[in-house]
Order: C-alpha cells, then structure tokens, then sequence
C-alpha cells in the first residue's frame, strides 16, 4: 500500500494496517503484559501470544530438581592456553629445554612422534590452603584457589579452533546444534523478562573463527540463541529508542488503536511464527526499558571499578566486561559468556610463534578482572549461585612447533579448565596429565562431562534435558549416558 493510499484516513487505521497488522498485534501484546487491559476488561485479556495458544518461551521453568547455581559466567580464552604455563605445574621439564624426545603430538601440523621441548617460561608458587601451583601469569587468579576446582585431564575431540570451539560451545564438532547457553535458556528460561536468558561478550578484536555458531541455537528456536553485549559504545546496538516513545505515548498509541475487540479477533490465528515474532517484539521494547541501566558501570562505586581493573587501559576492556557480567547475574541473566581473545593468531591465545609475548599480553589483560569477578561474588553472597568456567577449546603441546622459537602447536589429548562457585568443591584439583603435560594419564575427562557437570550444577539431569528433533530426543552430552564430575560436587 502506497503513502498516498493512507492520505484522509485515521491514525487508526494507518497503525493497525501497518505491516499487515503485525505493529497492532505486537503493540497489543506488549500492552497486555504490562497490565493496560484489566482483569476486567473481558476478551482483551487473550491478547499477543497467549491469545494464541502459545507461551512465552522463555517463561522461567522448573528445573528436574533443586539446583545449586542459578546462572553461569564462562571466560573463553579463545586460542587455547598453554595448561603447562598457568595451571598445570610440570617440574619435570625443568633444564630440559630444547631437549629432543619421543613424544606424540597432534595438532594443525598433523600427527608428530617426537618433538623439542619447551621449557615453560613462567615460575610457578604454591597459594591457598590447598597450596595449588600457579605460575607467575596469574598472581591475582593464584588468590582465589581456594574457591577453585582445577580439572587438569580435560579432553576434546579435535586440535582445530573451529570445531574444537564447537564442541566446546555445542558439544559437537559440526555446526548446527544449539550451545550451551541456548541448552540453559531452554530448560530454565529467564526470571528477568526485561533481559536476554543468554548473553555473549565479544573480544573488542573481533569474534571467534566459528563466529556466531558459537551462540547459536541450532535447531532450537532463534528466541533461545546469545545475544551480543558489547564493552565499548553501546552495549547493545540499535537498542537505543529514536523516537523516544514513553509509557505516555504507549497510552496514545493505545488510544489510537481504538477496538481492542478487533485486535483480539485478528490475533487468535493459531501460528507460532507469529507468536515468537511477538515475544521478540516485547522482549526488544523491554530491553529498550531496562537495559541500559543493567549496563550502566557508572553506578558502580569507584572502588569497585578500580578492583576490576576498569580505570587501567590493559585491563580496562576485560574488566567492564567482568563487572557487567556480575551486573547482569544479579538481574537473572542466565547465562553469560565473555571471549578473551578474537580475530586470529596472537589477537588471542593461540602462541604459535612467541610463547612468552603472547600468553604474558592475554594474561595481562584478564588476571586481575577474573579475580576481581570471584571476589566481587563471593562477598556480594553471589558466588554459591553462580558458576563460573574458565578454559578455551584446548591446551598447548609441550614441544615446540618449529624448529626455531617457543611457539607451541595445539593439545586437545590433555589441558587444565576450572570451575568455582555454583556447588562446586574449591581448592582441589582432579585429573592429571603425564610429566610433560602431552595427554591425559589420570580420569580423562571428555567436554561432555563439563557440559554434564554445569547442567547437573543448575538442577538438571544431563541425560533427559532433551530437545526433540529429527526424529530424536536431542541431548547436549549426546545418546550416550554422561555422568558429572562428581569429584568437584
């Protein structure tokens, strides 16, 4: 319908036939979740998606039984730390650097059987009660082991960025299932009807090498996907209202709509499509409401800013994106992932050349906001209820890649992630690799069994949180049955 169509009729009428109908829809919805029509107002009670049969697919669900954590942080370091610098202490490699051994290896330069030592870089101390080796990459983290449970045996099933990233993220190396975060999104929804379920911070270099099939719902509906927060500008682009609509103009636009009778009939056709378009209709209008002061950092104190880091500009990126995430946990956001690391090469932790130049840049940047992130937690009584995951998609090899240098190639047979917070047992380690960190030699444990152990930590049974598709009753940890770590509950 042309503009001239519309010359002599009402506001009315322009604003309902706008869009076929979907503003009028939308706006009745929203209006009706916000209390305009009351409860006695009789058939404008069935309006937007209710009206049609359908509910709010991120209502807040029951979880299968009472859960130890509510919400997730997960610190990707995307690239793959090396275990054997930060956690995972192997004196053993002490005076043995450039040393020739036979050793399997298997990474982006294919299969090895030997290899030249690379003797790790940093000194390594003991900290906490549970005296738990840290090297010198990590004095700020080194404080909170006590908090922490470290698991040194982690497996994946791949030594490339992208698929390894997917099996981290999806719990599969082939793109198009839902990760993680749509997983939590779907079994619990949301308590905060103004905020995403799940939200993803980007590195400010870039996103990862898979790119949004990292937060992706898969076969899931797109209501369940991340969605992206970012550190610098505005938080959220174009969540900025231009028109500077106000409830006021809410009432004006209501009163111009007039016949809520009408609007209930034209919104009673049974279509889900149409349903989840006005979900997404509403949550974006709250967001425009209630996000930006979720990630407002000037209401945080001084003192608090300086913790994370935030008034330093090595760690000022990381540590906005730390204290958001606190922010945001607070208001019930579910599940919240924030990257260290982006674009390629040494943008993030992947130390193919420089060892030392990169890890101590990426440590740099993340050492004091992850610490301040647990301590914040823990004395706001936050940290019982959240998890929180540090790890990237693998570890390093102890040899060197080339003939020359400290580059190391990628290990995904062993490398060190930790979790704290959420029920999980702090100042303990599980799992350990063998004396040069090359692969895995005590409780192996698959990403499947992380994946089990977070879904177990916020009230699920991993092997019935199910998703039916193709046929099949789809799983995060897969068909067969995955038990979580049981160790660091």
């Amino acid at each position: 319908m042309t503009t001239s169509n519309f010359c002599g009729r009402t506001r009315r009428e322009f604003l309902w036939q706008a869009g076929g109908g979907f503003a009028g829809t939308a706006l009745a919805g929203m209006l009706q979740g916000d209390g305009f029509f009351g409860a006695g107002s009789g058939s404008s009670q069935l309006l937007g998606a209710e009206a049609m049969g359908h509910q709010n697919p991120l209502a807040p669900k029951l979880p299968h039984f009472a859960p130890k954590a509510k919400s997730v942080i997960f610190l990707f370091m995307y690239g793959g730390p090396s275990h054997i610098d930060t956690f995972d202490y192997k004196p053993a490699m002490k005076g043995r650097d450039n040393q020739t051994i036979t050793v399997k290896t298997f990474g982006r330069g294919g299969h090895k059987n030997e290899g030249r030592i690379v003797e790790p870089r940093w000194n390594f101390k003991q900290y906490g009660e549970c005296g738990h080796w840290v090297s010198d990459l990590f004095p700020n983290v080194a404080t909170c082991v006590d908090d922490i449970a470290f698991l040194q045996s982690m497996t994946a099933d791949s030594p490339i960025h992208g698929s390894a990233m997917l099996m981290m993220n999806s719990g599969k190396v082939q793109s198009g299932s839902p990760c993680l975060g749509s997983w939590v999104n779907y079994g619990l929804g949301s308590v905060n009807e103004n905020l995403p379920g799940f939200v993803v911070m980007l590195d400010p270099t870039g996103g990862p090498i898979s790119g949004a099939k990292n937060w992706s719902s898969g076969y899931m509906p797109a209501t369940y996907q991340g969605t992206i927060f970012r550190s610098k500008g505005a938080s959220i682009i174009d969540l900025a209202n231009r028109e500077g609509t106000t409830r006021a103009m809410q009432r004006e636009l209501l009163d111009a709509l007039g016949d809520v009778n009408s609007i209930h009939a034209a919104s009673r056709s049974d279509n889900s499509e149409l349903a989840a378009r006005i979900n997404s209709y509403e949550l974006a209008f709250k967001m425009q409401q209630h996000a930006p002061e979720a990630v407002d950092l000037t209401q945080e104190t001084e003192a608090t800013q300086k913790m994370y880091g935030v008034d330093q500009p090595r760690t000022a990126d990381f540590g906005k994106r730390c204290l958001l995430a606190r922010r945001l946990v607070e208001r019930g956001v579910r599940f919240i992932q924030l990257y260290s690391g982006g674009n390629h090469n040494d943008s993030n932790w992947d130390a193919h050349g420089d060892l030392e130049k990169n890890h101590n840049f990426h440590a740099g940047n993340t050492d004091q906001p992850v610490a301040a992130l647990l301590k914040d937690l823990k004395q706001r009584n936050l940290l019982d209820e959240t998890l929180v995951v540090w790890g990237g998609e693998f570890g390093r090899q102890p040899t060197a890649e080339y003939a020359a240098g400290t580059g190391r190639d990628h290990n995904a047979y062993g490398f060190t992630m930790w979790m704290a917070g959420g029920g999980i047992k702090g100042g303990q380690k599980v799992g350990t690799t063998d004396e040069l960190g090359a692969a895995a030699v005590d409780s192996p444990f698959h990403v499947k069994y992380l994946h089990a152990t977070i879904l177990h930590q916020l009230g699920f049974d991993p092997n019935k949180l199910s998703y039916f598709h193709g046929g099949l009753d789809q799983k995060l940890v897969g068909v067969e049955h995955i038990a979580p770590i049981q160790q660091i509950i």
